[in-house]
């Protein structure tokens, strides 16, 4: 719930990502009850993903550019008033705050006079609702622009100011008798989706490991591979560990592999809830000398830019710069995937990216590397014959409007000609 230690932790954590550049994983988090932690962790998420708005709202009421610590409060503030906070409890709790730097205590009025009339004027919900949402950062708006256009472009935007509700995998396959049991929605690609979860461990069906959280879209390559009982399926850059649990619960024979002992430490929390098998390997899969498996799955290391929408932070905190450098290891991945796939076997290559350079682009240079290798035309249980896409699959967080989005994508299977 919120207080002036969680509103205090938020400010905290949206100063990591908007000045250190760190993402909210990253970030440190108070020492806050479970309750304190998720609101804080929530506000500083609102408070980014709508950035553009609260500035909107604040320009007029500042003559000057406060310090940037009562500025954060300030954004901070302002975000969840006009995302429904009360406004009495947000004002107290941001004066407070803004008061506590050292020799700040003029800083408290002016805190108090600019967000009473943030909260009371309608004039300043008019400036809210007009401004738009937040831009993509030009490396990525370019990019996405000359892939799609400009209109689709803005409706990404769009999508991302939205944010993300939470989707469910259901570990028996019922999505509809998960989603009657949670009050959520069936969605056509066999995941559930839950509007207003709350506290994810206090869903009923989590302590007995009836499903695990997985955005949809991050479902869809599991579904591309076929497995069938008793098949052999390798998982590389296996964490958190949706995809393995996926391929078990069909009956695959799972190898999990991740280069991050922390990782798979989680990977392994996620099976045990579930009671779901799999072999767990740490290692560097570019080195890993394992044998050949009927299905393999590369969720590859990328830019993460397709999960904006649920990760407001990214924006701040990457530049593009290391752009070359994924798409090389994506490459190189995808070739020692390929030296693990047995003689009929199938390979699903996928990125959690808006980007062609990390997905159409990526399956058209191992084409050309491998002449033996042929991408196949699979359309899962849920997915749009629209959403071909260079030889695999591409989703963005504008499609299912009705329905709330999807996070980006792109997903090919690959086989032996």
């Amino acid at each position: 719930m919120e207080g002036i230690e969680a509103r205090a932790a938020a400010v905290a954590l949206f100063r990591e990502v908007t000045e250190r550049g760190c993402t909210l994983e990253e970030a440190t988090m108070p020492d806050l009850p479970p309750a304190g932690r998720a609101a804080a962790r929530r506000l500083a998420t609102g408070a980014l993903r709508h950035l553009a708005r609260a500035d909107a709202v604040l320009k007029p009421l500042l003559r000057k550019a406060p310090p940037p610590s009562a500025r954060a409060v300030l954004r901070v503030a302002v975000a969840e008033i006009m995302s429904g906070g009360a406004p009495h409890a947000v004002v107290s709790d941001a004066v407070a705050l803004a008061r506590r730097e050292p020799g700040a205590a003029r800083l408290g009025g002016m805190a108090n006079a600019v967000l009473r009339r943030a909260a009371g004027e309608e004039e300043a919900r008019a400036r809210w609702d007009a401004a738009g949402p937040n831009r993509l950062p030009n490396w990525i708006r370019g990019r996405v622009q000359s892939a799609v256009g400009a209109r689709r472009t803005a409706r990404i935007e769009a999508a991302h100011d939205r944010g993300a509700p939470l989707d469910l995998t259901p570990r028996d396959g019922e999505a509809g008798a998960l989603a009657t049991r949670l009050g959520g929605d069936a969605l056509p690609s066999g995941s559930v989706r839950l509007a207003a979860p709350g506290q994810v461990s206090a869903l009923p069906g989590f302590e007995a490991g009836e499903w695990w959280v997985q955005d949809a879209a991050a479902a869809l390559p599991a579904r591309m591979l076929g497995i069938e009982r008793g098949m052999t399926a390798l998982d590389l850059c296996a964490a958190p560990g949706g995809k393995a649990m996926q391929m078990a619960a069909l009956g695959a024979r799972v190898t999990a592999l991740d280069l991050s002992e922390g990782r798979m430490a989680r990977v392994a929390e996620n099976l045990a809830r579930t009671g779901l098998p799999a072999e767990l390997v740490v290692a560097d899969a570019l080195a890993w000398g394992g044998p050949r498996f009927d299905r393999v799955l590369l969720d590859a290391p990328c830019s993460a830019t397709g999960t904006i929408r649920r990760h407001p932070d990214l924006p701040f905190v990457r530049d593009g710069s290391g752009l070359k450098f994924l798409t090389a290891q994506q490459d190189a991945l995808l070739d020692a995937a390929l030296g693990h796939l047995a003689p009929g076997g199938r390979l699903v290559f996928c990125t959690c990216s808006l980007l062609p350079d990390e997905g159409e682009e990526r399956i058209a240079a191992a084409l050309a590397r491998h002449p033996d290798i042929r991408a196949v035309d699979i359309l899962p249980e849920g997915a749009d014959p629209g959403w071909r896409s260079g030889g695999g699959l591409r989703t963005m967080p504008d499609l299912w409007p009705d329905w709330g989005g999807m996070d980006g994508f792109f997903m090919a299977a690959l086989e032996r000609a």
